[in-house]
């Protein structure tokens, strides 16, 4: 099913999704989920969605033989622990984990409820894991991306945008992910004639002074790393890359349809449902110790030529023919 064509027939489901519905059957399992977001968040809507079909079509119906508690912890990490605790507290059968936050305030919470994540980047590095193929303790999950990706991420922004030659990489430092992305970049801007920078992520405020500070010197460029601070902050960070002509690359869609020039990553909708997979398993006996870590197989490459135009950008022909959306 294609993305547009999936995302009318989810509609508004998550948001009215009932949060727990009285068990009907003696075998009722109880599934918990924690996401770093407001109940508003439309992209975790979606993602939470996909999530619940997929458990549906493995035949789990709420009401029936599934409760679902789903906890919006928002991106305060005061916040994710409270969730984490209040969650643990009502022993579910398994929980859906969106990322690292999500997923280590669990793991601080219990070591014994299987933990499912849908979006972490590094794992391993996190302490989430023992190890990819062997997880060894109460959580697995999948991967949103391996670091390699990132060195992607600047080889698209030089392709689109020719003439970029100093990239400020907007990242988390607080998360082993975020030194680890950078470290990609890092590695192959040499190569593409780009000074690479980090630019830490921590309140709006700062985000607005490094950017401003940033685009003072000319032929400039955005990565925006993984991290939930750039979800949370994401219509700030599309707004100051139009308010200061940045060309800049996103790990996510969303950010290309909210008007963002271009952006490469995996599809969340596919590790959403793969993710209900896992918990499918664990339902059915599965140990989370036992389910490898997997890395995703779909990735989307969307383009914004509206964007492109503002910024005085031709599109190359090879980035247009291998676009999997294109926004006009």
């Amino acid at each position: 099913m294609r993305r547009r064509e999936f995302i009318s027939f989810l509609g508004g489901a998550a948001a009215a999704w009932p949060l727990g519905a009285s068990a009907q059957s003696n075998r009722v399992r109880r599934v918990g989920a924690i996401l770093p977001a407001a109940p508003d968040d439309k992209e975790f809507q979606i993602w939470v969605a996909a999530f619940l079909q997929a458990l549906a079509q493995a035949g789990w119906t709420i009401g029936d033989n599934l409760r679902i508690d789903i906890h919006w912890a928002s991106t305060n990490a005061a916040d994710i622990r409270r969730h984490a605790a209040e969650l643990a507290a009502l022993a579910p059968d398994a929980v859906l984990a969106a990322g690292t936050s999500t997923t280590g305030a669990m793991l601080q919470a219990t070591r014994t409820v299987p933990v499912v994540f849908a979006t972490v980047v590094d794992p391993v590095g996190a302490g989430l894991i023992d190890s990819l193929s062997r997880p060894g303790g109460n959580a697995t999950g999948f991967l949103l991306y391996e670091y390699s990706m990132a060195a992607k991420w600047l080889e698209f922004l030089k392709q689109v945008a020719p003439n970029v030659t100093r990239a400020a990489v907007l990242r988390d430092p607080a998360t082993p992910s975020g030194a680890g992305q950078f470290a990609a970049i890092q590695a192959v801007a040499p190569a593409l004639k780009i000074e690479a920078m980090p630019v830490n992520l921590r309140d709006a405020r700062e985000l607005e002074r490094s950017i401003a500070s940033f685009a003072r010197t000319p032929n400039g460029g955005l990565v925006v790393a993984g991290s939930s601070l750039t979800i949370l902050h994401r219509d700030l960070i599309i707004a100051l890359a139009a308010r200061h002509k940045l060309p800049a690359i996103y790990y996510e869609r969303f950010f290309v349809a909210s008007g963002g020039l271009i952006s490469y990553g995996s599809d969340r909708i596919a590790l959403y449902r793969g993710a209900a997979g896992y918990v499918d398993r664990i339902l059915r006996g599965e140990k989370p110790a036992d389910l490898p870590v997997q890395a995703p197989t779909k990735f989307e490459l969307a383009i914004n030529l509206k964007t492109a135009k503002g910024l005085g950008l031709n599109v190359p022909a090879s980035l247009h023919s291998a676009a999997t959306e294109i926004i006009e």
